[in-house]
Protein backbone atom coordinates (compact mmCIF):
# COMPACT_ATOMS: atom_id res chain seq x y z
CA UNK A 1 0.00 0.00 0.00
CA UNK A 2 1.29 3.38 -1.19
CA UNK A 3 2.01 5.92 1.48
CA UNK A 4 0.95 9.85 1.87
CA UNK A 5 4.09 11.16 0.82
CA UNK A 6 3.41 11.83 -2.65
CA UNK A 7 5.98 11.70 -5.81
CA UNK A 8 4.82 12.89 -8.77
CA UNK A 9 6.24 10.80 -11.78
CA UNK A 10 6.81 12.93 -14.69
CA UNK A 11 7.11 12.17 -18.23
CA UNK A 12 5.87 14.67 -20.53
CA UNK A 13 4.35 12.39 -23.18
CA UNK A 14 2.12 9.85 -20.92
CA UNK A 15 2.55 7.24 -21.62
CA UNK A 16 3.76 4.98 -24.78
CA UNK A 17 3.36 1.21 -24.76
CA UNK A 18 6.67 0.23 -24.47
CA UNK A 19 7.47 2.07 -21.45
CA UNK A 20 6.24 -0.52 -18.94
CA UNK A 21 9.18 -0.08 -16.89
CA UNK A 22 8.28 3.40 -15.77
CA UNK A 23 4.84 2.44 -14.66
CA UNK A 24 6.17 -0.85 -13.01
CA UNK A 25 8.27 1.19 -11.08
CA UNK A 26 5.56 4.27 -9.80
CA UNK A 27 3.33 1.33 -8.96
CA UNK A 28 6.04 -1.01 -6.77
CA UNK A 29 5.98 2.45 -4.97
CA UNK A 30 5.11 1.75 -0.68
CA UNK A 31 5.73 4.17 1.36
CA UNK A 32 5.40 6.93 -0.90
CA UNK A 33 2.07 7.54 -3.01
CA UNK A 34 2.38 7.93 -7.29
CA UNK A 35 0.57 10.32 -8.87
CA UNK A 36 1.75 10.29 -12.91
CA UNK A 37 2.12 13.70 -14.65
CA UNK A 38 1.95 14.68 -17.91
CA UNK A 39 2.06 17.61 -20.42
CA UNK A 40 0.12 15.06 -23.05
CA UNK A 41 -2.01 11.90 -23.21
CA UNK A 42 -0.87 9.30 -24.78
CA UNK A 43 -3.37 6.50 -26.30
CA UNK A 44 -1.83 2.43 -25.31
CA UNK A 45 -2.11 0.48 -23.35
CA UNK A 46 -0.48 1.66 -20.50
CA UNK A 47 -2.82 5.01 -20.47
CA UNK A 48 -4.62 5.71 -17.29
CA UNK A 49 -8.14 7.58 -16.91
CA UNK A 50 -6.11 9.03 -13.35
CA UNK A 51 -2.99 9.95 -15.39
CA UNK A 52 -2.75 14.04 -14.82
CA UNK A 53 -2.25 15.79 -18.35
CA UNK A 54 -0.85 19.03 -18.37
CA UNK A 55 -2.15 20.25 -21.70
CA UNK A 56 -5.30 18.80 -23.13
CA UNK A 57 -6.29 18.03 -26.74
CA UNK A 58 -7.45 21.97 -27.22
CA UNK A 59 -6.21 25.24 -29.10
CA UNK A 60 -5.18 26.44 -25.87
CA UNK A 61 -3.54 23.28 -24.33
CA UNK A 62 -1.33 22.96 -27.52
CA UNK A 63 -0.37 26.09 -27.23
CA UNK A 64 0.87 25.56 -24.10
CA UNK A 65 2.43 22.56 -24.86
CA UNK A 66 4.62 24.99 -27.31
CA UNK A 67 5.67 27.32 -24.96
CA UNK A 68 6.87 24.26 -22.57
CA UNK A 69 9.00 23.09 -25.31
CA UNK A 70 10.48 26.27 -26.67
CA UNK A 71 10.99 27.60 -23.17
CA UNK A 72 11.29 24.89 -20.40
CA UNK A 73 8.76 27.24 -18.40
CA UNK A 74 4.45 27.04 -17.63
CA UNK A 75 2.73 28.95 -15.22
CA UNK A 76 -0.06 26.22 -15.30
CA UNK A 77 2.48 23.17 -14.84
CA UNK A 78 3.87 25.24 -11.90
CA UNK A 79 0.17 25.73 -10.26
CA UNK A 80 -0.57 22.02 -11.01
CA UNK A 81 2.52 20.97 -8.95
CA UNK A 82 1.39 23.17 -6.72
CA UNK A 83 -1.67 21.93 -6.02
CA UNK A 84 -0.79 18.15 -5.90
CA UNK A 85 1.59 19.11 -3.33
CA UNK A 86 4.53 16.44 -4.10
CA UNK A 87 7.63 16.05 -1.79
CA UNK A 88 9.76 14.95 -5.03
CA UNK A 89 9.47 15.23 -9.34
CA UNK A 90 10.91 12.29 -10.63
CA UNK A 91 11.49 12.42 -14.13
CA UNK A 92 12.28 9.64 -16.45
CA UNK A 93 14.41 11.17 -19.41
CA UNK A 94 16.86 13.55 -19.43
CA UNK A 95 14.73 16.32 -21.99
CA UNK A 96 11.72 15.69 -19.63
CA UNK A 97 13.92 16.37 -16.86
CA UNK A 98 14.28 19.90 -18.49
CA UNK A 99 10.64 20.32 -19.15
CA UNK A 100 10.14 20.41 -15.38
CA UNK A 101 13.11 21.03 -13.75
CA UNK A 102 11.87 25.13 -13.48
CA UNK A 103 8.98 24.26 -12.05
CA UNK A 104 10.12 22.13 -9.40
CA UNK A 105 13.02 24.43 -8.98
CA UNK A 106 10.78 27.59 -8.62
CA UNK A 107 8.58 25.81 -6.13
CA UNK A 108 11.25 23.80 -4.00
CA UNK A 109 10.85 20.60 -4.68
CA UNK A 110 13.74 18.02 -5.31
CA UNK A 111 13.85 17.31 -9.05
CA UNK A 112 15.35 13.25 -9.48
CA UNK A 113 16.05 12.35 -13.24
CA UNK A 114 16.48 9.16 -14.47
CA UNK A 115 18.59 8.56 -17.31
CA UNK A 116 17.60 5.66 -20.09
CA UNK A 117 19.91 6.17 -22.87
CA UNK A 118 18.95 7.86 -25.82
CA UNK A 119 18.44 11.49 -24.03
CA UNK A 120 22.37 11.18 -23.12
CA UNK A 121 23.33 9.13 -26.89
CA UNK A 122 21.78 10.04 -29.98
CA UNK A 123 19.64 13.17 -29.15
CA UNK A 124 23.04 15.04 -27.48
CA UNK A 125 24.89 13.88 -30.39
CA UNK A 126 22.86 15.63 -32.98
CA UNK A 127 24.65 18.07 -35.36
CA UNK A 128 23.82 22.19 -35.60
CA UNK A 129 21.82 23.88 -33.49
CA UNK A 130 18.97 21.00 -32.60
CA UNK A 131 22.19 19.20 -30.69
CA UNK A 132 23.53 21.80 -28.98
CA UNK A 133 20.14 23.16 -27.83
CA UNK A 134 19.58 19.96 -26.11
CA UNK A 135 22.97 19.82 -24.74
CA UNK A 136 22.69 23.61 -23.19
CA UNK A 137 19.12 21.95 -21.66
CA UNK A 138 20.87 19.14 -20.31
CA UNK A 139 23.71 21.21 -18.38
CA UNK A 140 20.55 23.13 -17.26
CA UNK A 141 18.79 20.22 -15.94
CA UNK A 142 22.24 18.83 -14.17
CA UNK A 143 22.48 21.73 -12.42
CA UNK A 144 18.39 22.48 -11.36
CA UNK A 145 18.21 18.25 -10.67
CA UNK A 146 19.02 16.91 -7.10
CA UNK A 147 20.16 13.61 -7.97
CA UNK A 148 20.79 12.13 -11.38
CA UNK A 149 19.91 8.29 -11.80
CA UNK A 150 21.55 6.82 -15.27
CA UNK A 151 20.23 3.18 -15.65
CA UNK A 152 23.16 1.73 -16.37
CA UNK A 153 27.14 2.55 -16.03
CA UNK A 154 27.45 3.45 -19.20
CA UNK A 155 24.87 5.99 -19.18
CA UNK A 156 25.98 7.52 -15.97
CA UNK A 157 29.68 7.83 -18.05
CA UNK A 158 28.67 9.52 -20.70
CA UNK A 159 26.24 11.76 -18.43
CA UNK A 160 29.13 13.13 -17.00
CA UNK A 161 30.84 13.81 -20.01
CA UNK A 162 28.12 16.11 -21.01
CA UNK A 163 28.65 18.14 -17.26
CA UNK A 164 26.74 15.96 -15.32
CA UNK A 165 28.45 16.61 -11.31
CA UNK A 166 30.06 13.19 -10.97
CA UNK A 167 28.26 13.35 -7.24
CA UNK A 168 25.04 13.37 -8.40
CA UNK A 169 24.41 10.76 -10.70
CA UNK A 170 24.07 7.14 -9.58
CA UNK A 171 23.26 3.89 -11.17
CA UNK A 172 20.17 2.81 -10.38
CA UNK A 173 18.65 0.04 -12.42
CA UNK A 174 14.85 0.14 -12.43
CA UNK A 175 14.52 -3.80 -12.21
CA UNK A 176 11.64 -5.86 -13.46
CA UNK A 177 8.40 -7.72 -11.74
CA UNK A 178 9.97 -11.51 -10.67
CA UNK A 179 7.07 -13.64 -10.92
CA UNK A 180 7.17 -16.82 -8.43
CA UNK A 181 8.25 -19.52 -10.71
CA UNK A 182 10.46 -19.62 -13.81
CA UNK A 183 8.74 -20.42 -17.26
CA UNK A 184 7.85 -23.99 -17.41
CA UNK A 185 6.02 -25.52 -20.43
CA UNK A 186 6.03 -26.42 -24.48
CA UNK A 187 7.75 -24.21 -26.28
CA UNK A 188 5.95 -22.83 -29.30
CA UNK A 189 9.08 -20.17 -30.74
CA UNK A 190 12.90 -21.03 -30.76
CA UNK A 191 13.89 -17.20 -30.66
CA UNK A 192 11.43 -14.32 -29.23
CA UNK A 193 12.87 -10.65 -30.10
CA UNK A 194 11.06 -7.72 -28.35
CA UNK A 195 11.60 -3.92 -29.01
CA UNK A 196 11.25 -1.19 -31.75
CA UNK A 197 12.64 -1.73 -35.14
CA UNK A 198 14.80 1.03 -35.37
CA UNK A 199 18.67 0.65 -35.85
CA UNK A 200 19.86 0.14 -32.47
CA UNK A 201 17.80 -2.56 -31.36
CA UNK A 202 19.64 -4.79 -34.04
CA UNK A 203 16.86 -7.08 -35.39
CA UNK A 204 18.69 -6.82 -38.99
CA UNK A 205 21.69 -8.42 -37.56
CA UNK A 206 19.10 -11.14 -35.96
CA UNK A 207 17.20 -12.01 -39.34
CA UNK A 208 20.40 -12.13 -41.26
CA UNK A 209 21.84 -14.26 -37.79
CA UNK A 210 18.79 -16.80 -38.48
CA UNK A 211 19.23 -16.81 -42.35
CA UNK A 212 23.12 -18.42 -41.60
CA UNK A 213 20.94 -21.51 -39.42
CA UNK A 214 19.19 -23.39 -42.98
CA UNK A 215 19.75 -26.26 -41.07
CA UNK A 216 18.00 -25.54 -38.01
CA UNK A 217 15.53 -22.97 -39.16
CA UNK A 218 14.51 -21.42 -36.01
CA UNK A 219 10.74 -20.39 -35.57
CA UNK A 220 11.35 -16.91 -34.45
CA UNK A 221 8.89 -14.12 -33.26
CA UNK A 222 9.96 -10.58 -33.78
CA UNK A 223 7.74 -8.41 -31.58
CA UNK A 224 7.48 -4.77 -32.38
CA UNK A 225 7.05 -1.81 -34.94
CA UNK A 226 9.08 1.16 -36.19
CA UNK A 227 10.42 2.40 -39.02
CA UNK A 228 12.55 -0.74 -39.84
CA UNK A 229 10.08 -3.55 -39.73
CA UNK A 230 8.75 -3.66 -43.08
CA UNK A 231 12.36 -3.56 -44.57
CA UNK A 232 13.69 -6.42 -41.90
CA UNK A 233 10.22 -8.55 -42.53
CA UNK A 234 10.91 -8.54 -46.25
CA UNK A 235 14.38 -9.35 -46.06
CA UNK A 236 13.26 -12.36 -43.24
CA UNK A 237 11.29 -13.65 -46.54
CA UNK A 238 14.04 -13.34 -48.82
CA UNK A 239 16.31 -15.29 -46.51
CA UNK A 240 13.44 -18.13 -45.82
CA UNK A 241 13.69 -17.30 -42.26
CA UNK A 242 10.66 -18.78 -40.05
CA UNK A 243 9.45 -15.50 -38.77
CA UNK A 244 6.45 -13.92 -37.29
CA UNK A 245 5.99 -10.26 -37.27
CA UNK A 246 2.87 -9.83 -34.83
CA UNK A 247 3.60 -6.11 -34.76
CA UNK A 248 2.77 -4.11 -30.71
CA UNK A 249 1.31 -6.66 -28.30
CA UNK A 250 0.11 -5.82 -24.18
CA UNK A 251 2.90 -6.49 -21.88
CA UNK A 252 1.01 -9.63 -20.54
CA UNK A 253 0.91 -11.05 -24.16
CA UNK A 254 4.91 -10.10 -24.89
CA UNK A 255 5.65 -12.00 -21.21
CA UNK A 256 3.72 -14.59 -22.15
CA UNK A 257 5.35 -15.44 -25.72
CA UNK A 258 9.18 -15.14 -23.87
CA UNK A 259 7.82 -17.61 -22.02
CA UNK A 260 7.25 -20.05 -24.95
CA UNK A 261 10.84 -19.36 -25.90
CA UNK A 262 13.42 -21.13 -26.03
CA UNK A 263 15.72 -18.02 -26.04
CA UNK A 264 15.86 -14.36 -26.00
CA UNK A 265 17.69 -12.38 -28.93
CA UNK A 266 18.53 -8.92 -27.63
CA UNK A 267 21.69 -8.22 -30.51
CA UNK A 268 21.78 -4.68 -29.94
CA UNK A 269 24.16 -2.17 -31.15
CA UNK A 270 25.02 1.64 -31.13
CA UNK A 271 23.29 3.33 -34.17
CA UNK A 272 25.06 5.26 -36.95
CA UNK A 273 23.31 8.47 -35.14
CA UNK A 274 24.71 7.67 -31.80
CA UNK A 275 21.72 5.96 -30.42
CA UNK A 276 22.68 3.52 -27.49
CA UNK A 277 20.64 1.28 -25.52
CA UNK A 278 21.04 1.70 -21.32
CA UNK A 279 19.85 -1.88 -20.28
CA UNK A 280 17.26 -3.16 -22.12
CA UNK A 281 13.84 -4.19 -19.89
CA UNK A 282 13.35 -7.27 -21.95
CA UNK A 283 16.49 -8.95 -21.48
CA UNK A 284 15.58 -8.65 -17.29
CA UNK A 285 11.97 -9.65 -18.27
CA UNK A 286 13.19 -12.60 -19.81
CA UNK A 287 15.85 -13.28 -16.97
CA UNK A 288 12.83 -13.27 -14.06
CA UNK A 289 11.24 -16.20 -16.27
CA UNK A 290 14.55 -18.10 -16.50
CA UNK A 291 14.49 -17.75 -19.91
CA UNK A 292 18.28 -16.89 -21.32
CA UNK A 293 19.53 -14.02 -23.53
CA UNK A 294 21.61 -13.88 -26.67
CA UNK A 295 23.24 -10.63 -26.64
CA UNK A 296 26.20 -8.43 -27.41
CA UNK A 297 28.78 -6.33 -25.83
CA UNK A 298 26.24 -3.21 -25.73
CA UNK A 299 26.49 -0.38 -23.11
CA UNK A 300 25.04 -1.44 -20.04
CA UNK A 301 24.02 -5.44 -21.01
CA UNK A 302 27.26 -6.98 -19.74
CA UNK A 303 26.15 -5.33 -16.76
CA UNK A 304 23.26 -8.14 -16.44
CA UNK A 305 24.58 -10.69 -18.92
CA UNK A 306 27.97 -12.52 -18.29
CA UNK A 307 28.84 -14.56 -21.10
CA UNK A 308 28.96 -18.31 -20.41
CA UNK A 309 27.84 -17.70 -17.29
CA UNK A 310 23.90 -16.44 -17.43
CA UNK A 311 23.65 -15.65 -21.21
CA UNK A 312 26.10 -15.68 -24.21
CA UNK A 313 27.67 -12.19 -26.28
CA UNK A 314 29.01 -11.57 -28.44
CA UNK A 315 30.62 -8.08 -30.25
CA UNK A 316 27.63 -5.64 -31.52
CA UNK A 317 27.12 -6.08 -35.23
CA UNK A 318 28.68 -9.64 -35.54
CA UNK A 319 26.13 -11.41 -37.55
CA UNK A 320 28.25 -14.67 -38.03
CA UNK A 321 29.28 -14.59 -33.75
CA UNK A 322 25.59 -14.09 -33.62
CA UNK A 323 24.54 -16.95 -35.59
CA UNK A 324 26.81 -19.63 -33.71
CA UNK A 325 25.76 -18.24 -30.22
CA UNK A 326 22.07 -18.59 -31.53
CA UNK A 327 22.70 -22.06 -32.43
CA UNK A 328 25.01 -23.26 -29.74
CA UNK A 329 22.42 -22.14 -27.11
CA UNK A 330 19.23 -24.01 -29.28
CA UNK A 331 21.31 -27.11 -29.73
CA UNK A 332 22.32 -27.58 -26.24
CA UNK A 333 19.51 -27.80 -24.40
CA UNK A 334 21.78 -28.85 -20.95
CA UNK A 335 23.34 -25.20 -21.55
CA UNK A 336 20.19 -23.29 -22.23
CA UNK A 337 19.09 -24.80 -18.62
CA UNK A 338 22.05 -23.92 -16.77
CA UNK A 339 21.95 -20.36 -18.34
CA UNK A 340 18.15 -20.01 -17.60
CA UNK A 341 18.54 -20.86 -14.12
CA UNK A 342 21.51 -18.32 -13.38
CA UNK A 343 19.94 -15.71 -15.33
CA UNK A 344 17.04 -16.40 -12.95
CA UNK A 345 19.01 -16.20 -9.99
CA UNK A 346 20.82 -13.25 -11.32
CA UNK A 347 17.53 -10.93 -12.02
CA UNK A 348 16.24 -11.82 -8.33
CA UNK A 349 19.61 -10.79 -6.57
CA UNK A 350 19.88 -7.86 -8.09
CA UNK A 351 17.48 -6.61 -10.73
CA UNK A 352 14.17 -7.08 -8.93
CA UNK A 353 11.54 -4.67 -8.87
CA UNK A 354 10.45 -4.26 -5.38
CA UNK A 355 13.84 -4.90 -4.20
CA UNK A 356 14.81 -1.81 -6.34
CA UNK A 357 12.27 0.28 -5.36
CA UNK A 358 12.76 -0.11 -2.55
CA UNK A 359 16.41 1.30 -2.80
CA UNK A 360 14.36 4.31 -5.00
CA UNK A 361 12.36 4.69 -2.25
CA UNK A 362 15.30 5.25 0.01
CA UNK A 363 16.80 7.81 -1.75
CA UNK A 364 13.66 9.81 -1.94
CA UNK A 365 14.21 9.94 1.45
CA UNK A 366 17.60 11.26 1.51
CA UNK A 367 16.95 14.26 -0.41
CA UNK A 368 16.48 17.36 1.66
CA UNK A 369 13.47 19.23 1.72
CA UNK A 370 13.87 23.13 -0.36
CA UNK A 371 10.70 24.10 0.52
Amino acid sequence: MSGDRVAVIWRSCLLPGSETFIRNQGDALSTWRPVYLGAVRVTSALSRNSDVVLCPDTTRGRREWLRLRLTGGSPRLRRMLGRLRPEVVHAHFGGDGWLVSRAATQLGIPLIVTLHGLDVTRQAAVPGPRGARHRRNLRTMFDRAALILAVSEAIRERAVELGADPAKVRVHHTGVPVPPQPATGPKQWDVVFVGRFVEKKGADDLVEALGMLPDLRPRALLVGTGPLRERVRARAEQLGVDATFPGTLPPSEVMRHITEARLLAAPSRTASDGDTEGLPTTILEAFSLGVPVVSTYHSGIPEAVTHEANGLLCAEGDRAALAANLRRLLTDDLLRARLGRAARHRVETDFDLHQQTRHLESLYNSLPTLR
